[in-house]
């Protein structure tokens, strides 16, 4: 099988002639589908989201080769947000077939997607997913007559176990090789009742209106309670825990226990394998070995100096990259991924929805919060699937002013954490409350409404062991690949302000700001310069500087608030405009500054602490 991938946004990927669109509500597994179908893996994750703009691979059918397009999913065709206004966009582009995934465990909203699909005349096969969890729920699907209702061929799988897939290709080929669509019975019925009830709509185009969306719903109930067939089971361990964690007791302290020992595991594990493997392999082995290397070939200079000195680019590159962060990203994934493969998250939304909405924004928002733990830029491309701007324009502000990326954090959990682990609590507590502040002065700067929480909330599930290490090695992969470059170039920039003379003349020039107002010494203008191309490089520096436990917390706290790096700037400018982004990162630098040198005055003037 051949198969290439890319995320894709160019709009000429709609003109492409043997396209299979890939389609279905969110959180139904279309990513693992796309997976299996292409060779190439995409993050595929058990909540809503994930799949935000659409990706393409090549897909080998018997011997024709066709573009399998993974769109975002949807529950309907209103283009009422962006991800459903990529899904018209590809119906709307005339498709050789669709591969519907459907779940087997939420019939109707699928069936209600699958019949509107049908008024756009396209070949359709389905994938009944997760038809083994359907079974464990005591769900007896009539296979058959659901075939015969929806006119197309009703395929059950279990994509993590890799059932079905070779029944889904023949299927595939089939269809797309067919001159024209099966309409189904279920689908021709519908289309007589719309019409009968004088709606704005035709079944061929346009949207729909409320009374035929209505008429949508009525039919996918009626068909979901005709082929599905209820038998008695009893709720299994799982079952139960998914519903108590979604209520106050026991939900919220469980959520305690879960973010704590998250937390815990990744600080603790984190400081130990950098104490234990990481520092000592650095420090002893590679550099000793890359000093000596390069001092027998190249005389004493800038150019020495700029390789392997204080700020040599093959010193602190394993220094700062290899022991600072690698660690901390490293058990941050593996906690993440195994969080997410569980559908503990869409959880935490439904059970915080109340107490984030003081703030100003909805539960939903926390599962994009919480995935710019890992890096801001997915977390911001990931806020596609809000409803509305203002809640788009909201969470991404307070992404970038207040939520550090794991390499921030690790960096961060270096500096603060080996000195008081009550300064590393006092760090994030500081960034909370700017958190919160932002939030509520977003909620009444930016104009719009934000809408109620809908979230499809998924089957508590044991990670598939598979896909959860093929995850955790591509994240791990994605990382080094696309952070490691920008962080290399700012070790580069570092060894040659610091050899040049260039970090003095901006550190005289900063010396108001850095030793005034911040309390910190000249040389921490460093990490100011640094931190433009990565944040994490802000804190960086620091470590290498002999600062006061005061000082190393106001300096975290400037850190950790600081403008986002040169990626998330792309990102902002590219989802909303220049402006937008310009605006955020001249905000989030003067809070940095203005929160840090408060801090430094109230300690010196109040506490008299230096």
């Amino acid at each position: 099988m051949s198969s290439h991938c890319a995320v894709v946004e160019d709009p000429s990927v709609l003109e492409r002639e043997n396209k299979i669109l890939l389609m279905g509500c969110p959180n139904v597994g279309k990513s693992v589908f796309f997976s299996e179908l292409t060779g190439v893996y995409v993050v595929s994750s058990n909540y809503t989201g994930t799949t935000v703009s659409f990706m393409e691979g090549k897909m080998q059918l018997g011997d024709k080769s066709y573009h399998l397009i993974d769109l975002p999913g949807t529950y309907t065709m209103n283009a009422s947000s962006e991800a459903e206004a990529v899904a018209v966009r590809f119906m709307e582009s005339g498709p050789k077939a669709v591969l519907f995934v459907l779940d087997a465990t939420n019939l109707e909203g699928g069936l209600r997607l699958a019949l509107e699909l049908k008024r756009y005349n396209v070949p359709i096969v389905y994938a009944l997913n997760m038809i083994d969890v359907a079974q464990r729920k005591g769900l007896d699907i009539d296979v058959s007559l659901l075939a015969q209702k929806l006119g197309g061929q009703v395929i059950p799988t279990v994509a993590v176990k890799r059932e079905g897939f070779d029944a889904i290709r023949a299927a595939l080929q089939r269809v797309a090789e067919a001159p024209l669509a099966a309409t189904g019975e279920a689908a021709t019925a519908l289309a007589c009742s719309v019409c009968r009830a004088g709606c704005s709509f035709c079944p061929q185009a346009g949207a729909i209106s409320c009374q035929a969306n209505e008429l949508y719903w009525q039919q996918a109930r009626q068909i979901a309670q005709e082929v599905v067939k209820s038998t008695s089971s009893t709720p299994s361990r799982l079952d139960r825990l998914g519903d108590v964690m979604m209520r106050p007791w026991p939900g919220i302290p469980i959520a305690l226990v879960v973010v704590l020992a998250s937390l815990g595991v990744v600080v603790g594990a984190g400081k130990a394998l950098r104490a234990v493997l990481l520092l000592p392999l650095v420090n002893n082995v590679i550099v000793p070995f890359v000093r000596g290397l390069f001092t027998k070939f190249i005389p004493p200079g800038i150019l020495l100096n700029i390789l392997v000195g204080e700020y040599g680019f093959f010193v602190i590159s394993f220094e700062w990259i290899l022991a600072l962060i690698m660690p901390y990203v490293l058990i941050f994934y593996v906690v993440f991924t195994f969080l997410e493969d569980t559908g503990y998250m869409p959880r935490l939304a439904v059970l915080f929805d109340n107490v984030v909405r003081k703030v100003g924004v909805q539960g939903g928002s926390l599962i994009n919060i919480m995935l710019a733990f890992g890096c801001a830029v997915p977390a911001i491309i990931g806020t596609r699937a809000a409803t509305t701007r203002k809640e788009r324009l909201m969470v991404t502000t307070m992404i970038c002013f207040a939520v550090p990326c794991i390499s921030q954090t690790g960096a961060l959990l270096s500096l603060t954490g080996s000195y008081s682990v009550w300064m590393m609590l006092g760090t994030m507590g500081v960034a909370l409350v700017v958190f919160v502040l932002v939030g509520m002065i977003t909620s009444r700067l930016y104009k719009g409404t934000i809408d109620p929480l809908i979230i499809e909330v998924p089957n508590l599930l044991a990670p598939d062991r598979q896909a959860y290490w093929v995850k955790l090695k591509v994240r791990v992969k994605d990382f080094l690949l696309e952070a490691e470059g920008p962080m290399l170039l700012a070790v580069a920039i570092a060894a040659i302000f610091k050899e040049s003379g260039m970090l003095d003349a901006v550190a005289s020039f900063l010396e108001p700001v850095m030793v005034g107002w911040l309390g910190l010494p000249r040389e921490a203008v460093m990490g100011l310069v640094l931190g433009i191309v990565r944040r994490e490089m802000a804190v960086a520096p620091l470590l290498a500087l002999n600062l006061t436990p005061f000082q190393m917390f106001t300096g975290a706290v400037v850190a950790l608030l600081y403008l986002p790096c040169l990626s998330v700037f792309g990102i902002l400018a590219k989802e909303f405009d220049t402006r937008v982004a310009l605006g955020i990162t001249a905000a989030t630098t003067l809070t940095s500054l203005l929160v840090g040198g408060l801090i430094h005055k109230i300690g010196t003037l109040l506490l008299g602490v230096v």
